[in-house]
């Protein structure tokens, strides 16, 4: 994990990133824990890019669910909330 102290942010501002984020995500360690990530802005478009595409692929899934008929229909929440205990047992 490519990580960088808060208190070294602080000391020598976003210089202290520049040289690892070649290198990857960088990790800021906050009160001994991974407290944020710096990303370029190339890998953010990247995630951004990938979690439209996962989102389009789990619309299109459920719509040719829909065609198929493998989904129920529920007259209320209530009757939905049991289907699903009865689910889980």
């Amino acid at each position: 994990m490519n990580t960088v102290p808060a208190q070294e942010i602080k000391r020598r501002g976003i210089a202290a990133v520049d040289d690892l984020i070649s290198a990857g995500d960088v990790h800021v360690i906050r009160n001994n824990r991974p407290e944020y990530v710096v990303l370029t802005e190339e890998r953010y478009k990247e995630l951004v890019a990938e979690a439209e595409e996962a989102y389009v692929a789990r619309v299109k899934a459920s719509l040719e669910d829909v065609k198929a008929g493998r989904v129920q229909r529920f007259a209320s929440a209530e009757e939905l909330l049991q289907a699903i205990d009865a689910a889980g047992e």
